[in-house]
């Protein structure tokens, strides 16, 4: 992978994280969803703010993955892709003060040595 694809892979991966970020602090500001309120709340979602932006950026995260596609082997792009989970994971630690628990961080941490075997380059 070159350093230019590497690039739009972060892109692809910043975007889909911003939108995830986006997604859940509408989601919270939606508030919760039953079977007594599915209608209103499924029409809510069309004018939370927040949820349009993070639909907005899970769309140009696409796009950019789309892009990354024409220059890359699915093989490798695909794989790189779950750099999401790492990432989401991390902001739901510093943004919403999850917990991480030690087995969760190991499988993190499988995923990113995972990403790095897939892209090296000999």
């Amino acid at each position: 992978m070159s350093w230019q694809e590497f690039c739009l892979l972060l892109l692809s991966v910043s975007a889909s994280v911003i939108g995830q970020l986006f997604l859940k602090i509408g989601a919270v500001k939606l508030g919760r969803v039953d079977v007594q309120n599915a209608v209103k709340q499924t029409l809510g979602i069309i004018t939370t703010p927040e949820l349009l932006i993070g639909l907005a950026c899970y769309g140009i995260g696409a796009i950019l993955y789309i892009l990354l596609l024409t220059r890359v082997n699915l093989s490798v792009a695909g794989p790189s892709a779950s750099l999401v989970y790492v990432f989401s994971v991390l902001l739901g630690y510093f943004i919403f003060k999850e917990s991480i628990p030690l087995t969760r961080l190991m499988g993190l941490t499988l995923i990113v040595c995972g990403v790095i075997l897939v892209v090296w380059q000999k």
